[in-house]
């Protein structure tokens, strides 16, 4: 029989809530995470918001003299994977050299680096050049930050980076499972990271026309899935990580255990950098090979956790792909956004949306979809808005799309 994969373990550093439960507590109850930005002056750029990580202390997880050489995706990751080994009931440092070694970690990130990037080339080009980090290479290399987290636990086992857009962490779990499945690894930390909160990478959406900028003074009421007057996302940071574990280990050890992940299917349409074609059939596929590895059918997902970004091209073609994957259930089957209340996340956004759907499975309770006042007519499903909703279910789907016409989904399992 295949090895069956668990999550033990659960962190979260998000836009509304530092820490696994404030994450939850935020989530469920509705609570926005996105404000006016503070990382820098936005004054001069029409978009002004963002889902920002605030009131969090960088120094626990790297030393100032050592921040001018790291990114802020490291403290962040560093943070999300302590919570997640310490929720697991693991101690990394009081592991010795062979359990170390049998430690992984496979980080999703859309941009890594990308803001200490940003500021070298600012410093450069200021004429600033002398007060360059001696790390650029390494820390602009977007590979070196999964080792940033292994060095920091002394983790010894694989040590690998999936940057595959917004898709990235979806597909890093997924292949932490497959390495857990083949029998390589017992377990594995793994989920998401990014932080691109920078003026140039702003600039970069804001030239796109896929971020909104209607909505700076009510910051918390900008991102809008799904809704009819929506007009693009709102960029946010954060990470979220996970360990996984192989059930019988899981078990033999007595760990609580949130779920299984019970399936997974990840396809790219060959299509367009940007776009998706607009029938939706390839996620569609993506979500039928990830309920094949599950072994279950369409009928048996009780919740889903939509990518949902706000904009109008994805809403509706991710709706399309509903309709496609379940059919006439489509309409009976509640899902929400979590980007509603943290922004878009990039690369972490599907870690997330599986650490809210696992608190979901737990509490029996699914989060709601900010700002859905008005529904689009072309996104006519039960998108859970405005308020969370009582419900107990078994299987749930967490679904991603992302650049270079990429869709990943994960189903996930109560146990």
């Amino acid at each position: 029989m295949k090895r069956r994969v668990v999550v033990t373990g659960i962190g979260a550093v998000s836009p509304n809530g530092i820490g696994r439960e404030a994450f939850w507590e935020a989530t469920r109850s509705g609570v926005s995470g996105v404000a006016r930005i503070t990382r820098f002056d936005p004054s001069e750029h029409a978009v002004q918001i963002a889902g920002e990580v605030k009131s969090f202390d960088e120094t626990l997880w790297v030393e100032p003299k050592d921040r001018p050489h790291v990114s802020r995706v490291v403290p962040l990751g560093a943070a999300a994977t302590a919570e997640a080994l310490t929720d697991a009931g693991l101690d990394w440092r009081t592991m010795m050299r062979p359990e170390l070694r049998s430690m992984g970690v496979i980080v999703g990130s859309g941009g890594g680096s990308q803001e200490f990037t940003e500021e070298q080339y600012r410093l450069y080009y200021a004429g600033l050049q002398k007060q360059c980090s001696v790390y650029t290479i390494p820390t602009s290399t977007i590979g070196t930050l999964s080792s940033e987290i292994s060095m920091r636990f002394g983790f010894r086992g694989m040590s690998h980076i999936v940057s595959t857009g917004c898709t990235s962490s979806t597909d890093a779990i997924g292949y932490a499972c497959r390495t857990i499945q083949s029998g390589v690894m017992d377990w594995m930390v793994a989920g998401g990271v990014d932080a691109p909160i920078a003026p140039l990478i702003l600039r970069g959406f804001m030239v796109m026309r896929i971020l909104t900028a209607s909505w700076n003074s009510e910051p918390e009421r900008g991102s809008r899935p799904f809704s009819k007057d929506r007009d693009g996302f709102v960029l946010g940071e954060g990470a979220w990580f996970f360990v996984l574990e192989e059930m019988e280990h899981a078990m033999a050890r007595g760990a609580r255990i949130y779920g299984e992940i019970a399936g997974y299917g990840s396809t790219c349409e060959a299509y367009h950098r940007v776009r998706l074609e607009e029938c939706g059939e390839e996620p569609a596929r993506t979500i039928g090979m990830a309920l094949e590895e599950a072994g279950i059918g369409p009928e048996a997902i009780g919740y889903i956790n939509y990518h949902g970004t706000s904009t109008d091209l994805n809403d509706r073609i991710e709706t399309r792909a509903m309709k496609l994957a379940f059919d006439g259930r489509a309409y009976k089957i509640p899902g929400s956004s979590l980007k509603s209340m943290i922004g878009h996340p990039q690369g972490a956004c599907g870690a997330a949306g599986i650490a809210a759907t696992l608190l979901a499975m737990r509490d029996k309770t699914i989060p709601p979809t900010l700002n859905l006042n008005e529904a689009d007519p072309e996104c006519d499903l039960d998108y859970v808005p405005l308020r969370a909703r009582p419900l107990e279910f078994e299987y749930a789907l967490a679904n991603c799309i992302g650049f270079g016409s990429k869709n990943s989904a994960i189903v996930l399992r109560k146990l």
